[in-house]
């Protein structure tokens, strides 16, 4: 089973939907034991960084999140979920996340010309930057649908693949048996469900 964390935040139902597309039983829930049970564990987030910490730490869902990582349960961030799995994020003000992944959260108004549009909406070409088990599906040139201002920087050594958007931008990041997506594979139409079947198919292995 699969648990989609509900803190409050993010668009959870359309992700189950996609969730039982591809096969797999999925669970909303806020329910902390129910999520210590849960095979996979998915962080959605929309919205902004400051206040998603804010509703995990008021619910201790934080420190759960950490413990079931540490265990070595697969956990896969998405979108704003991503970006919560870094130490810090700089969107109105300083934050702090998870710190599964090395990285910090900023503008990327830094990064790219002046001229494009923020936020960042739309669909792009994956690029592969390390082999993942979650990629397993993708094949060169696919694309998954964007819709953020803020992405995930100084993580490197992390990221595994990025997206053009003036600047290469982070698109997904893995650590160990934690993974992230600032992309929504909710809203990605086959390629998306391709990611979302492979984590379900993931044993938390880095390895291909």
């Amino acid at each position: 089973m699969i648990a989609i964390i509900d803190y409050g935040v993010g668009n959870l139902f359309s992700l189950a939907h996609s969730l039982k597309a591809v096969g797999a039983q999925a669970v909303v829930t806020g329910d902390a034991k129910e999520i210590s049970r849960a095979e996979r564990v998915i962080l959605p987030g929309v919205g902004a960084f400051g206040d998603a910490a804010k509703k995990l730490r008021e619910t201790g869902l934080d420190t759960l999140v950490r413990e079931i990582a540490g265990h070595g349960t697969p956990v896969m961030g998405i979108c704003l979920g991503m970006q919560l799995l870094l130490d810090r994020s700089f969107e109105f003000g300083e934050h702090i996340g998870l710190g599964l992944i090395p990285g910090e959260v900023r503008p990327i108004a830094e990064v790219i010309p002046a001229e494009l549009k923020i936020p960042h909406i739309g669909w792009n070409a994956l690029d592969i930057r390390a082999p993942h088990p979650i990629f397993a599906n993708v094949r060169p040139g696919d694309c998954v649908y964007f819709v953020h201002s803020y992405y995930g920087a100084r993580c490197d050594e992390s990221v595994i693949a990025t997206a053009e958007y003036g600047a290469p931008l982070t698109a997904a990041v893995a650590r160990g048996n934690v993974c992230g997506c600032q992309f929504h594979p909710e809203k990605s139409g086959d390629v998306g469900l391709g990611i979302l079947k492979a984590f379900c198919e993931w044993d938390g292995d880095a390895a291909c």
